[in-house]
């Protein structure tokens, strides 16, 4: 033990001795070129025996940042035989110049031997790397590492409007849109807890903002079966290592080669099927071990994916001191079509300075002191990894506070016990240009040079009054679009506000109680710099049939984007439908009012004030707080015009008809009620902005509590009641099978000494063709089974993103993707209500179609087919 004790002191001397001494980091630069001269975007340059690397840029030029002495370089390309090179790295201002031209790796393939039932050998060292999947997924307990990101994005093709209805803002012009740079600190820990500090952000042409290049989100591990492609694909893709790969994928062995003293296999990989959720392209297996050494994958329209034509995604593997290899470097570059516009772009992302724990099972290699990445802030010493020797008792560290990573540098489990998976420094969008030029691993392209000399320099311009206005001149041009369908929106961008008026489609509306109705709403949104806002809706109204004036005004002031913050009030004499939720749309009231003869929006009017306060108590929790006085009095139906008169069929009567009571007609009162609504999100994961948090899932559902109050007596108030509510909801990814969403309520009136239709519990019914929201009921009356005492409700949904139809040939290029709903509702007068729904959704890329059939206690008792959006 005093053994051990005085090398472990010996080394760390030492290696803090020659940290302290280094002034100053030396530069590694040069070009990888291929056979032909060309530079070779993303090739992998690292330091032998370390965790230092980067990758070359689009034209092939790399740089690295190291401490003064002598390294073997690596440079590696996936299809390529890799280099080594043994540099000196000297204490002097003048960087090192080192090219290297890689030569195409050449796969010996004629020591290969076909298997006994003549499968291509490949399907053999696939089994064997598909059975150490699981302990290559798990052989790194936690780590912590440095990431880089550099993301851009062009446009190449960018159309007037979108559709032919939608402008496109007068700034948006092909070139470079989105160029990023971020450095991160990334902590993981099994099975898939992850944190990460944003420590440093740059965005082309606006230094207030802050990248998008999140470390965790380019996490993608190919030991795991699923990829999961938000945004892209809704089903994810199977691993060529996946644990049913076999069934999906074809195999080819391609050839042999050694790589840095390892046997390599070249494996090509296509679908079996050509429209299955699968990569093609070469993924390299390591000998013996059965690990993947490299990847370089794709997918295409035929995957499935939604507004890229091409994904690939490439990824290289090191060693790293345990005897376990992590993550060095992956690109993803994609191609996207869509809307008229068109353009590609990429993603890379460097991983250095590493600090691993090995899992418990596997075996520890030979104790070596490794020099890792140089730190981030230039400021700081050079960071080492010192492997300690093997023993069986050791001193145990002090354990950290759970926002504090250990003195290791390996995060442990009170690491992770806070919610926040990323947090953004405050000022790491302030990094200098010097700071960058030392810390950047990938150097800038000229592209990229030309692009953020040109938007840094202009940026003052843009922000100026005058440039700002001159685009809105051009983005506040009134179109067809935007008086019937869209709206129109006139915008200051220098002062941050705008102004907006509702289409003539929501201006103008018919129903029978007001007949012809004008409302106009408009609005005025104020914008600060640090993310507050407030709003100001004042809303006129006026029916030419029943000859009344309503107006209202509503604000809002959302004011602490951190403790998510916002206050509300309301006010005015208007009219509202009785289930405040507002189940039919005044515009698909007035076309079946006119066209069919149904008035399915029932209305009465209140003077009313309201005021409402929401905010997050604690991480996970939001309660809104509300209070409401209103004035209540009945309307009635005043015209019977319509455009299509039909024999046998009239106007229903402006009152409600419900199962549960005779007459929903109510005298004219005063109602004051109080109510707070409880949202909890076990286990939520945040982001932590500056400036902002903003919430993201997690593993559990949504539980929601409610109470609402009728107060009797208090400003001559006549109602009188208590009414609770629990519910919970959710969605499940069943990866490829799909995805599903559930709801379910309960609820009951304990006191109800005196209450009006409109204060029991409304349910979202439908009886049109036409559906604003799949997630309630599609074939329930509205207000039928409206209740006053307990109820049960629940609903399910699932997406079957394609899982049946992709496998239909004719079908599969529709796009076209099944869904089924199950809806219920439990009442004393519904009893068992269900209905059971199948639809197709994507259908023209936004359109859903459903067919549901209604039971009542078993018996069918309605059908009907939904028509609504369904991206």
């Amino acid at each position: 033990m005093p053994t051990v004790l005085l090398s472990r002191v010996f080394w760390l001397l030492l290696f803090s001795l020659l940290a302290l001494s280094s002034a100053h980091a030396g530069v590694l630069k040069g070009k990888v070129t291929d056979e032909k001269g060309e530079g070779m975007g993303f090739a992998t340059v690292y330091i032998k025996g370390t965790t230092i690397g980067s990758t070359t840029n689009e034209q092939g030029n790399y740089q690295l940042t190291v401490e003064p002495g002598t390294y073997t370089v690596v440079f590696q390309y996936v299809g390529y035989k890799s280099q080594s090179r043994t540099v000196e790295i000297k204490d002097t201002p003048e960087p090192v110049v080192l090219n290297v031209q890689l030569e195409q790796d050449v796969y010996a393939v004629g020591e290969v031997r076909i298997s006994g039932d003549g499968k291509d050998p490949a399907y053999s060292i696939m089994r064997q790397a598909i059975a150490k999947r699981e302990y290559h997924l798990k052989e790194v307990e936690a780590y912590s590492a440095h990431v880089y990101i550099k993301g851009l994005q062009r446009l190449i093709n960018v159309p007037k409007r979108v559709m032919g209805i939608i402008k496109v803002p007068a700034g948006l012009k092909p070139g470079i849109i989105y160029l990023s740079e971020s450095v991160s600190e990334l902590h993981f820990k099994q099975p898939n807890k992850m944190r990460e500090r944003m420590i440093s952000s740059k965005v082309s042409g606006n230094s207030k903002a802050f990248s998008f290049n999140n470390a965790s989100d380019f996490s993608i591990n190919f030991y795991k079966s699923l990829i999961k492609a938000n945004g892209i694909n809704e089903r994810g893709f199977i691993s060529p290592v996946a644990g049913n790969a076999l069934l999906f994928y074809n195999y080819e062995l391609m050839g042999s080669a050694q790589n840095n003293g390892q046997l390599v296999h070249r494996i090509k990989v296509t679908p079996k099927r050509r429209h299955d959720p699968v990569f093609t392209g070469y993924i390299y297996i390591v000998d013996d071990s059965y690990r993947i050494h490299s990847l370089n994958l794709f997918v295409t329209k035929a995957q499935q994916i939604e507004f890229v034509d091409t994904l690939r995604i490439t990824q290289q593997f090191t060693p790293a001191p345990g005897n376990v290899w992590v993550l060095q470097s992956q690109k993803f570059t994609f191609d996207v079509e869509g809307y008229g516009f068109k353009g590609n772009g990429y993603f890379t992302a460097v991983y250095s300075k590493y600090r691993v724990q090995p899992a418990s099972f596997v075996k520890p290699s030979a104790p070596a002191p490794t020099v890792t990445a140089p730190v981030i802030e230039p400021e700081k010493p050079i960071a080492v990894v010192v492997p300690p020797a093997p023993e069986k008792r050791h001193k145990r560290q002090p354990r950290a506070k759970k926002d504090q990573v250990p003195a290791n540098g390996v995060p442990d489990d009170a690491f992770f016990k806070k919610k926040e998976v990323l947090a953004i420094e405050e000022n790491s969008n302030k990094r200098d240009s010097a700071y960058w030029d030392e810390i950047r691993p990938v150097p800038l392209t000229e592209e990229e040079v030309s692009d953020y000399h040109e938007k840094d320099s202009i940026q003052v311009v843009k922000e100026s009054k005058p440039y700002k206005d001159s685009l809105d001149r051009k983005n506040n041009k009134l179109s067809l679009a935007d008086v019937f369908l869209t709206g129109y929106s006139y915008r200051n961008s220098f002062e941050r506000t705008s102004y907006t008026v509702e289409p003539i489609t929501r201006i103008w509306q018919y129903n029978t109680v007001e007949g012809l109705v004008a409302n106009l709403r408009l609005g005025y949104t104020k914008r600060f710099e640090d993310g507050r806002n407030y709003s100001i809706t004042p809303t006129v109204r006026y029916g030419f049939s029943n000859e009344k004036f309503n107006a209202k005004i509503a604000s809002s002031y959302q004011y602490n984007l951190i403790k998510r913050q916002s206050v509300g009030v309301e006010a005015g004499r208007f009219v509202s439908q009785f289930n405040a939720q507002d189940p039919i749309t005044p515009f698909i009231n007035t076309v079946y009012t006119l066209l069919a003869e149904e008035n399915w929006q029932k209305l009465y009017q209140r003077d009313y004030l309201r005021l409402w306060h929401q905010r997050e108590l604690v991480n996970g929790l939001q309660a809104t707080f509300t209070v409401d006085y209103a004035q209540r009095r009945m309307l009635f139906n005043t015209t019977d015009y319509n455009w299509r008169d039909r024999p046998h069929k009239e106007f229903t009567p402006n009152e409600p008809v419900n199962a549960e009571v005779a007459s929903t007609a109510f005298p004219e009162h005063e109602a004051l009620t109080a109510s707070v609504v409880l949202s909890y999100k076990p286990g939520q994961e945040y982001i932590s902005h500056p400036d902002r948090k903003i919430n993201l899932g997690s593993k559990w559902p949504t539980i929601t509590a409610q109470y609402r109050k009728g107060l009797n007596g208090l400003g001559g108030s006549d109602v009188d009641y208590d009414f609770v509510s629990l519910g919970v909801r959710d969605e499940l990814a069943l990866g490829l099978l799909g995805t599903s969403n559930y709801s379910a309520s309960i609820g009951t009136f304990w006191r109800k000494k005196q209450m009006y239709f409109m204060d029991f519990k409304h349910f979202e019914g439908n009886r049109t063709l036409l559906s604003g929201d799949f997630s309630g009921f599609q074939l329930l009356d509205y207000y039928r089974y409206s209740t006053q005492r307990t109820y049960v409700e629940a609903h399910y949904s699932h997406h079957f993103n394609g899982f049946i139809l992709n496998k239909v040939p004719l079908l599969r290029k529709l796009k076209w993707q099944e869904v089924g709903s199950v809806n219920y509702l439990h009442t004393d007068a519904s009893g068992h209500y269900l209905e059971l729904g199948v639809g197709l959704e994507h259908l023209f890329k936004v359109l859903r179609v459903d067919f549901f059939t209604g039971f009542q206690e078993k018996e069918k008792v309605s059908s009907g087919i939904r028509v609504g959006f369904g991206f």
